[in-house]
Order: structure tokens, then C-alpha cells, then sequence
């Protein structure tokens, strides 16, 4: 048996607490490393030592810390936009995407949402035990939203990853209208709610993307910068979508 995406995310690992090995097994038989999984700062036998626990789901879905931080840096890199700013993830997960942006954006206020309960109590007992000032709600994203509260022309940073679920096609590849809920929506909602922010989007997309849906997604803001990340075996790599409305970066 392959400790794969398919088994963890829709298989019957999907709920399951992993043990450390059940870690590095999806680590070597997806990416060829054991410590694929790394999280908070710490590699998996370093943060599972520490009481730190994920489902079966969580470690395919959750955004690892080589990619997070390299997300956060080019997050960073609009620094005069994005300094002071409130920073939100809707699909929080494990909250390592959240960790990373707060690190990179000194004097950013965090704030995440989890649906998911299971997700939801593990990923709080983690930060507490790491002992990170990171609020994580037990909500759904339109709810969450609803709670933030951003002074016009304020920069407010939305990293958007819901579940890919079933839209990553190894054929046609991510079709981002497909994903739980269609990213498309979510931006559609930010913009409509927070048009009087200083709006930016971060979107993660696969190296391989279904093209109208890209398309559309890039046609809703005023300014979009697309970049890919080489850190993983060709087919297997991330990017984001950086995206703004109401200004455009530099």
C-alpha cells in the first residue's frame, strides 16, 4: 500500500491521527523525503516529539514550511502595502500558512477559520503546545469574514486554499472552479465585502492548471502576478496567484 495523496486525503487515513511513521512513510512515497511534512519550523520527528499531532488529511493539505515561507517572502515583498496588516486564512488547517505570513509581516494581526472539527481541535492543541499567538475560529469562511471589521483603505491579506478535494485532475490538472468551495467565489465575496480595503489575494494553484480557469480567475483583479515554485519533481509543484483590487502593486 502507497502512503499517497489518494489514501490520506480520500482513503481511509482521511480522519485518522497519523503516527510518526504513517508521517515519513507520505513523505518518501510521494516526494522522497521523510521529512516532506514539515510544520512550525520542525521537521516531522521534531515536532511529533513534541506532542504535535495531524490527520491523515492535514498532511497532504497543509501548506509544508518550505513552500509557506516561501510564500510569505513574496507576500513580503509588497512590504509597503502589507505592513500593519490584518492577514486571514478562511481554510486554516493546520495554521502553518498563517505561522509563516505573521513571521514575514512583523506587526500583522492573524486570523484563521477551520470548519472542520477534527482539524479544528487538533490544529489548536498544536498551537497552543508550540505556544503561538495565532487565533484559529471554528468556522465556516463566510462566517468568519463576516467577523472582520478592516478601516477603509486598510491592506488586508487573504490567503486563499480551500480544499482541492477532486479539482486536482492528474489529467487536466487544478481547475480552480472546482475546489470546496470554487476559489472563484471566495475572491468574487472579498471583493464585494472589502472593496474599500486594500485587497490582496494569495491564491495557491498547482504547476499544472486547468488554463480557462486561470483565465477567469486573473480577469477579477486589477493587478495579478502568477509565480511558480521549483521545489518538489516536475508535476508536483506549487505556486500562487498573487492578486489586488482597489490598487496596483508595483
Amino acid at each position: 500500500m502507497s502512503y499517497d495523496r489518494e489514501l490520506l486525503l480520500h482513503g481511509g487515513k482521511r480522519n485518522a491521527v497519523l503516527d510518526l511513521p504513517d508521517i515519513q512513510r507520505f513523505g518518501i512515497d510521494s516526494y522522497g523525503d521523510a521529512n516532506y511534512v514539515s510544520i512550525y519550523g520542525l521537521q516531522p520527528a521534531e515536532w511529533y516529539a513534541r506532542g504535535i499531532r495531524l490527520l491523515g488529511r492535514t498532511a497532504v493539505e497543509c501548506t509544508r514550511d518550505e513552500l509557506a515561507s516561501t510564500i510569505a517572502r513574496d507576500v513580503a515583498a509588497l512590504a509597503d502595502h502589507t505592513a500593519q496588516a490584518f492577514v486571514v486564512d478562511p481554510f486554516a488547517g493546520s495554521g502553518n500558512t498563517l505561522y509563516w505570513l505573521l513571521r514575514h509581516l512583523p506587526g500583522a494581526h492573524g486570523l484563521g477559520f477551520e470548519l472542520d472539527p477534527g482539524v479544528f481541535d487538533l490544529t489548536r492543541r498544536n498551537l497552543l503546545i508550540m505556544g503561538l499567538p495565532i487565533e484559529v475560529l471554528n468556522l465556516d469562511y463566510v462566517a468568519g469574514l463576516s467577523r472582520i471589521h478592516a478601516a477603509p483603505g486598510s491592506p488586508l491579506v487573504v490567503f486563499v486554499a480551500p480544499p482541492w478535494g477532486k479539482a486536482l485532475d492528474p489529467v487536466n490538472g487544478l481547475d480552480l472552479r472546482h475546489t470546496e468551495p470554487p476559489v472563484t467565489g471566495i475572491v468574487d465575496r472579498l471583493q464585494r465585502d472589502f472593496a474599500h480595503c486594500r485587497l490582496v489575494c494569495v491564491i495557491q494553484v498547482h504547476e499544472s492548471i486547468q488554463p480557462e480557469s486561470l483565465t477567469e480567475l486573473q480577469a477579477r483583479f486589477d493587478w495579478h502576478r502568477l509565480r511558480m515554485y521549483d521545489l518538489n519533481a516536475p508535476g508536483q509543484n506549487h505556486g500562487i496567484i498573487l492578486g489586488t483590487n482597489g490598487w496596483n502593486a508595483p
